[in-house]
Parts: C-alpha cells; sequence; structure tokens
C-alpha cells in the first residue's frame, strides 16, 4: 500500500510538473494551397489564460484543431505536455434520455470507470487504490460541483433531471460547455463559448475561467470577457502568432502604438520612395547623372513595402439616419403577450420614446426574445392596448434570421430585390457601407461567414431608415473590429433602439436606459449594469431586484420623466435661440464703420446687447444643467 501510495504521488508530481507549457515551433499549415498558420515560437506558461484574437477567418479554430491533433502539420511542431489532459466544447450534447445532470457527470470518464471498478473489484489493495484516487479527484462532491456549473450556465434544479432530448439546440450547447467545464482538464479549448449564454451565464462564465485552476486558450470577440478573464493573449494576423502578456485592453493599448509607429514609418517610406524617384525621374537619361541615377533605382528597388493589418482598412457599419417622429413612438398598457393565447409577458405598460436606447436584461427563457417580437410585430399582444406612431418604421434583426436569407442568392442579389430601383453603383455603395466589398457582394448567401451574414442581416434590418432598431444578440460571429463599428453606428444613430445581447462592453457603452425581464413581466431596473453584474456574481435572486411596485407607479413615473424631457427640449431651444442672437450681434459689431467717431452710441449698444445675451446664455446654461440633472436623477430611480 505504502509503495503504492508513494508512486501515486510520484505520478501526480510528474503529471502537474509535466504540465509546464505549450510550445509552438516555427509551424507550416495550408489549405488548399493557400498558407493559413506560417509562424514563428511561441511559449504558453502553465496555468495561463490566454485570449485567442483575430480577424474572423485568419485561422483561429484551425490553430485549435492543430493543438488537439485533428489536423496535421507540414512543418514544425507543438509540443504538449505527454500526460496533460486536454478538452474542448462538443458541436453539441446529443438528444438522449439521459438527465442533464447524467450527462455532465459522465463527462469524466476516469471517475465512471473508477466507480465502475469499485463496485466489481475483489482485491482489497486494489480497492484501496481506487478509493484513494476517487477521493483524489473529488468523485463524492461531483454531483454539488456539476450542479453548480449547471446553475451559473441557467439550469435550475428541476432542469437538471430532465433528459436532453427536451432540450433545444442552444440549451445542449450550453450542456456541452457544462460538461467540458466540469471535466476540468489540464488544457481548457474554448471556441467563442458566450454565442449560446445570455448575458447572466457569461459574466458567470467570465468569474469562472478566472479562477480556473489550469491552462486556458478562449478563442473570444467579447471584450469585457478577454479583459476579466485572461491574462494574456494570442493574436492570430497575417498567418503570423504573436504573443503579449496583459489582458484585452493592455493589448489593445499596444496594437494601437505599434499602428501608429508603422503609419509613421510608412509616411517616412513614401517621402524617401518620393525623392528617390524624383531624382530618377529627372537625370535617369543624362549622361552625367546616370551612375546616380541607376544607383536610385537600386535603392527603390530595395525599400520593402510596409503594409498596415487589414483591421486598419475596416469599413465601418453606416445606419441610415430617419426623420424625427414625436415621442412617444410605443406605448403598451396593461398588455400581455406570448404564444398560442397563452402569455409569457403580462402587465406590460412600457413607452418607447424617439431618442431611447434600452438594453433588455434578463436571463434566457424570460421573455426578452418574446418582448422584441412583440414590438417587431412578430407575435400579437393578446390583451391591453399598444399604440405605435403611424409613420413607425421598425428595423428587426435576429440570429436566428439566417434561415431567411436565401443560401443560393448572394448579398447584391438580395439587396437587389429590397431596392430595384437603385443603380449597380448605389446598390455597391450602401453594400460597402456595412463591410461587405465588392468580392464578398458575389459570394453566395452558403460561402458566407457568421459574420458577413451578420452584416448582411444588419444592412436588411436597416433598409428602410427606421426609426425603432430592435436588436436580439446582433454580435453573434463578429469580430471584435465589427462589434466596435457596431457600437459606433449605434451610438450614431439618431432612432430608438432596443438591445438584447450578452455582450457587457455593447450594453455599457450604447444603453441608456434597463429594462428586467423577470417574473413574466417588464419593469426599469433601478441600478447600473456594474450593479446587476455584482448581483449576478453574488448569485442575488432576480426576484429582489428594485422594481416599481404597481402600473400606477409606472405610469407616474413615466409621465414625470416626460415632463423633464421636455423641459431639457425647451433649454436647449433657449440656448440655440441665443446662440444664434449672439452671432448676428457678433456680425454687426466686426463691421469696422461702427468704430468710427460718428457711431460710438451705436457701438455701445451693440456692446451692452452682447453682454446681455452672453449673460443670458450663462443663465440658459445653468437652467438646462438643472434640467438635465433632474431628469437624469428621475430615469435612475
Amino acid at each position: 500500500m505504502n509503495i503504492f501510495f508513494g508512486v501515486f504521488l510520484s505520478k501526480r508530481f510528474f503529471h502537474c510538473y509535466s504540465v509546464t507549457m505549450i510550445k509552438i515551433e516555427k509551424i507550416l499549415f495550408s489549405i488548399g494551397g493557400r498558407k493559413l498558420l506560417d509562424t514563428g515560437n511561441i511559449t504558453i506558461p502553465s496555468g495561463h489564460k490566454i485570449g485567442v484574437v483575430g480577424r474572423n477567418g485568419t485561422g483561429k479554430t484551425t490553430l485549435f484543431r492543430l493543438i488537439k491533433g485533428d489536423l496535421e502539420l507540414e512543418s514544425g511542431q507543438i509540443i504538449l505536455p505527454k500526460n496533460a489532459k486536454i478538452d474542448d466544447v462538443k458541436q453539441e450534447v446529443s438528444e438522449n434520455d439521459l438527465s442533464v445532470l447524467e450527462t455532465i457527470l459522465a463527462a469524466d470518464k476516469e471517475r465512471e470507470t473508477l466507480i465502475k471498478q469499485s463496485k466489481i473489484e475483489k482485491d482489497p489493495d486494489r480497492i484501496a487504490e481506487i478509493q484513494i484516487r476517487l477521493e483524489d479527484i473529488g468523485a463524492w462532491s461531483a454531483e454539488a460541483r456539476a450542479s453548480t456549473i449547471l446553475k451559473g450556465l441557467g439550469f435550475n434544479e428541476e432542469d437538471n433531471h430532465l433528459p436532453c432530448k427536451s432540450f433545444s439546440g442552444g440549451w445542449r450547447m450550453r450542456m456541452s460547455l457544462a460538461a467540458v467545464l466540469f471535466n476540468q482538464p489540464d488544457l481548457l479549448l474554448l471556441d467563442e463559448p458566450t454565442n449560446y449564454l445570455d448575458l447572466e451565464g457569461t459574466i458567470w462564465l467570465e468569474n469562472y475561467l478566472a479562477t480556473y485552476p489550469h491552462t486556458v486558450l478562449v478563442i473570444s470577440h467579447d471584450r469585457n470577457l478577454l479583459n476579466n478573464c485572461t491574462n494574456s493573449i494570442l493574436h492570430l494576423e497575417d498567418k503570423n502568432l504573436t504573443y503579449y502578456s496583459g489582458n484585452y485592453e493592455k493589448f489593445a493599448e499596444t496594437r494601437m502604438a505599434q499602428l501608429e509607429s508603422k503609419l509613421s514609418e510608412i509616411k517616412k517610406q513614401d517621402k524617401t520612395r518620393q525623392h528617390l524617384q524624383s531624382f530618377v525621374d529627372r537625370f535617369r537619361y543624362k549622361a552625367k547623372k546616370a551612375k546616380q541615377a541607376q544607383s536610385r533605382l537600386k535603392a527603390l528597388g530595395k525599400l520593402k513595402t510596409i503594409s498596415l493589418p487589414k483591421e486598419r482598412a475596416l469599413k465601418k457599419i453606416l445606419f441610415p439616419a430617419p426623420e424625427e417622429l414625436a415621442s412617444p413612438l410605443v406605448s403598451i398598457e396593461d398588455g400581455s403577450t406570448g404564444y398560442n393565447n397563452k402569455p409569457i409577458l403580462s402587465k406590460l405598460n412600457l413607452r418607447i420614446d424617439y431618442d431611447d436606447k434600452i438594453a433588455l436584461l434578463g436571463k434566457n427563457g424570460e421573455g426578452k426574445s418574446t418582448l422584441s417580437k412583440l414590438l417587431a410585430n412578430r407575435v400579437p399582444l393578446l390583451s391591453g392596448s399598444l399604440i405605435k406612431s403611424s409613420q413607425l418604421r421598425i428595423g428587426y434583426f435576429s440570429q436566428h434570421q439566417t434561415d431567411e436569407l436565401i443560401k443560393g442568392e448572394t448579398p447584391f442579389e438580395h439587396l437587389s430585390r429590397a431596392r430595384p430601383s437603385k443603380s449597380v453603383s448605389e446598390r455597391k455603395k450602401i453594400l460597402g457601407g456595412f463591410g461587405i466589398g465588392s468580392d464578398q457582394s458575389e459570394l453566395k448567401v452558403s460561402a458566407m461567414s457568421g459574420g458577413q451574414k451578420a452584416r448582411l442581416l444588419l444592412l436588411l434590418a436597416t433598409i428602410d431608415n427606421p426609426h425603432l432598431l430592435i436588436l436580439d444578440e446582433p454580435t453573434n460571429h463578429l469580430d471584435i473590429e465589427s462589434r466596435e463599428a457596431l457600437i459606433e453606428a449605434l451610438t450614431k444613430f439618431s432612432g430608438a433602439v432596443i438591445l438584447v445581447s450578452h455582450d457587457f462592453h455593447l450594453l455599457s457603452l450604447v444603453s441608456d436606459k434597463l429594462w428586467l425581464v423577470n417574473n413574466g413581466t417588464v419593469c426599469p431596473y433601478e441600478e447600473d449594469l456594474e450593479t446587476y453584474r455584482s448581483d449576478i456574481l453574488l448569485n442575488k435572486s432576480r426576484k429582489n431586484l428594485k422594481t416599481p411596485k404597481n402600473s400606477g407607479d409606472k405610469k407616474e413615473f413615466q409621465k414625470k420623466v416626460l415632463a423633464y424631457k421636455s423641459e431639457v427640449k425647451k433649454c436647449e431651444d433657449r440656448l440655440q435661440k441665443l446662440q444664434n442672437m449672439k452671432k448676428k450681434v457678433a456680425d454687426i459689431l466686426s463691421n469696422q464703420a461702427l468704430y468710427s467717431d460718428g457711431q460710438l452710441k451705436e457701438l455701445e449698444k451693440w456692446n451692452k446687447k452682447l453682454s446681455e445675451i452672453n449673460e443670458a446664455i450663462k443663465r440658459a446654461e445653468d437652467l438646462w444643467i438643472q434640467a438635465q440633472e433632474r431628469m437624469e436623477s428621475a430615469t435612475q430611480k
């Protein structure tokens, strides 16, 4: 027994010691003759949390397949610890009769095997070995650990005992994620793990990965996740891998400095090139200067072209600006909605004004998408009243709308059908405004990436210049640069926005109002997103979140906010009028004739007028600030 235990300990020591790093040594990999990876040496220390970033299609998922051994390198090697357990998220859990909890427990193959052996083993020494190993891997607390993971990903106690086949594909993907987290491999590979999670699940996962005891490589375009749970970044660009210490923000700062430096180099090189070329053009055919000209030509030939990475040339997303409509755009009183005459949401008392940017909070299954569909005319109002502006145009985006795209058609053909009166050049310009270049515009939908499809859907959702834009998980499949472009487009968009997203970074920069979808209704969330995040991490019940007491309070609250908004608008109009008056007086005072001896009284009059206007502007600014503060105070309650 002692001998075995000593051997066992030495094996465990070797195992822990051997999982010291991942070494990538000058790897080369091509697909169909096209180089995808051609990089130098990278060393990843044990226990590090590495964010793998890069534009869509650069080869991040391929890198994971190479690490797992699913693909074979042309040259170079990836060195992994001999005894390391490597695991990733499987496509999804199959539709079977096993319960959710049983499925997760089965992910730990060693535990399953040892438990089976313990039931049939007769040798006392071997039984002792099995029991020691079971104790060592925490086999007896496995069920509690699995339940904790499932809870964090949105499953309740009742869900845990239901068969897997009773859940949708999205929820079975969550099971796959839960299974790999429970298995706790030495090297955990995660490829866009938040795509099937809600905001609550994403926040929980961030916290879980930050404290994960082993090495993690996570491909993600979620800026917040990369900031909160990684301590280094592996950047894939132009077939090359570069390792950066620090989280995503640190990486972004370093990259910006590099890009600015490269831009400076390009400018210097262009200047040098122009100087050399100018000399060559002037003297290449003059005998006395011919040798010097030839020397300059050779120098030109040796100048290597410095190019900026593709991300630098990212085309922005441009939403068309609608004409302004009077508020409210939408008003719901005592409304209910759902499917097949069965209410999902009730007691809805909501108002959407023209410039509202509203984020919908709440766990998956609470009704965020149902509310979005109600506003987008995709599900009916079952009771109550819903009043919309007669001129209101609505744009709706959902991640599930990819099924509505025609696989055999190109983006250009989709747009041509939507805008037949537009010329070819006008259609290409519209496509370009959403980052769909001329080459991509002729790709069939079936050959497009998820990010390209998302951009096309965003284009089609906004083609009619909507006053209200409803976006349900718009960032899925978008890379970080595209997400930043979307954020910029939404902040500039003058109409109203309803957002459902697990991207905390997007919500924090775009939304100015928060609605909580919980317990079958929708109410304003009185705190901010950081507080909501803290609530999730502290496992606070959504029932304990502050909401208005009743619909009467809600209506009174809406009246107050509307009154304050009206007051702010009046102050802004007053300020604008005063500024216009000031400009007119300044134009008069700029007339040099006014400063002659005979015009002193007139000059005094206009100077006095200017002084009065400046005083009035100061008072108007004070009133505007006060009105703004009252409105902000009211909306935060």
